[in-house]
C-alpha cells in the first residue's frame, strides 16, 4: 500500500467522482480507477460503490477513509518536520537582471517562510556570467537563457517571456501595435546586449531566420544604462516585459512581435542533484512554485 493510493482515495471520497478527483489529483481517469482497483485487491474489500451519478464509499470504505486522512496528515506532518530539521546553510542562485526584477523580492519572501534557517545568497549577472559560474561551481543555482554549450550541471526548463520592442513613444510613434515583425523594423536604431549575453543569442537567430539585419548602434551590457538609452529617445531596444517591471515609464510603448520565435526561454540551471545540498533542492522547488505563482496572478509581464 502506498501513500499515493491513499490521497487517490481520499480525493475521490471528497469529490465524489471519479473524474474530479482525476483533475484535481493532475492524473488521468483510468490511472486513477486502476489504482483505487489495486488498493480494493489489496483489502479483499469494496471501498466504492460506482453509480452513473459518481461514486460513493461503502461502510468500509467510509471507515478507511477516516483512517487514511489521518495517516496522510501525520505524514505530511513527518515531511515538513523533516525538512525544517535539516533545512539550513547557505544556497547561491544567480539571476540576470531582467529575471531579478520580478523574482528576486518573492523569492526571498518565499524562502524566509519555508525555510527561514536557509541562507540564500542572490547574484545578479548576465546570462553568459552565471554559465560560467556554475561551471566553475561558483553558484549552486541560476536561471539561465541558453543550455548550449556547457559543463556538467543539470537544467530544467521554467517558463517562457514574450519578447517586445521598447522605445520612446515619440521613436516607436509610426509602428503598428499589432501585427509587428523583425521586417518591419526597416532602419530603426537599436540597442542590443552584447553578444555574450543569453537573450542576444535568442535575437541573432530571430534575425537570421527573418532575414533582417538589425541597425544596431550600440551593445550595452548593463539593463539600467539600456533602458536609458530608450527612454532619451536615442534608440529602441527588444527585451522581455520584465525589463521594465521596477520602473514602470509612460513615455516607453512596449509592442509586442507576432513571431512565435520572438520569446526568451528561461531555464533553471543546477549542480548535477547528487551535489546539490537538500537546501539547494529545497530552494529549486521554490524557484519553480514562485515562479509559477507570478505568471498566474499576471505579475510577470509576457511569461507563460
Amino acid at each position: 500500500m502506498e501513500l499515493r493510493q491513499l490521497r487517490y482515495f481520499v480525493a475521490v471520497v471528497e469529490t465524489g467522482s471519479m473524474g474530479r478527483a482525476a483533475r484535481a489529483l493532475g492524473v488521468v481517469t483510468s490511472a486513477l480507477s486502476q489504482q483505487i482497483q489495486r488498493l480494493e485487491g489489496e483489502l479483499a474489500t469494496v471501498l466504492l460503490t460506482r453509480s452513473a451519478r459518481g461514486v460513493t464509499p461503502t461502510e468500509a470504505g467510509m471507515a478507511f477513509a477516516r483512517q487514511a486522512q489521518l495517516v496522510l496528515r501525520h505524514a505530511d506532518e513527518a515531511v515538513r518536520a523533516a525538512q525544517h530539521a535539516r533545512l539550513s546553510g547557505q544556497v547561491s542562485v544567480g539571476l540576470t537582471p531582467t529575471t531579478a526584477a520580478v523574482l528576486a523580492l518573492p523569492l526571498l519572501c518565499a524562502m524566509r517562510e519555508r525555510y527561514p534557517d536557509v541562507h540564500l545568497q542572490l547574484i545578479e549577472s548576465l546570462s553568459g556570467n552565471l554559465v560560467s559560474q556554475l561551471n566553475t561551481r561558483q553558484v549552486d543555482l541560476a536561471i539561465v537563457f541558453q543550455t548550449g554549450e556547457r559543463g556538467r550541471w543539470d537544467s530544467t526548463p521554467l517558463l517562457k517571456e514574450r519578447l517586445f520592442l521598447m522605445g520612446h513613444e515619440d521613436l516607436l510613434a509610426d509602428f503598428p501595435m499589432t501585427a509587428l515583425s523583425l521586417k518591419s523594423l526597416g532602419d530603426l536604431p537599436l540597442v542590443l546586449p552584447a553578444s555574450r549575453h543569453g537573450l542576444r543569442a535568442v535575437l541573432n537567430a530571430a534575425f537570421e531566420r527573418a532575414g533582417v539585419r538589425p541597425n544596431l548602434i550600440a551593445e550595452v551590457d548593463g539593463l539600467a544604462v539600456l533602458m536609458d538609452m530608450a527612454r532619451a529617445g536615442l534608440a529602441a531596444t527588444i527585451q522581455p516585459g520584465s525589463a521594465l517591471a521596477r520602473a514602470s515609464d509612460p513615455t516607453i510603448k512596449a509592442l509586442a512581435f507576432t513571431q512565435r520565435d520572438m520569446v526568451r526561454p528561461s531555464f533553471i540551471a543546477s549542480l548535477p542533484e547528487d551535489e546539490l545540498s537538500p537546501a539547494a533542492l529545497a530552494t529549486r522547488r521554490v524557484i519553480s512554485e514562485t515562479a509559477l505563482a507570478l505568471v498566474q496572478s499576471d505579475q510577470w509581464p509576457g511569461a507563460h
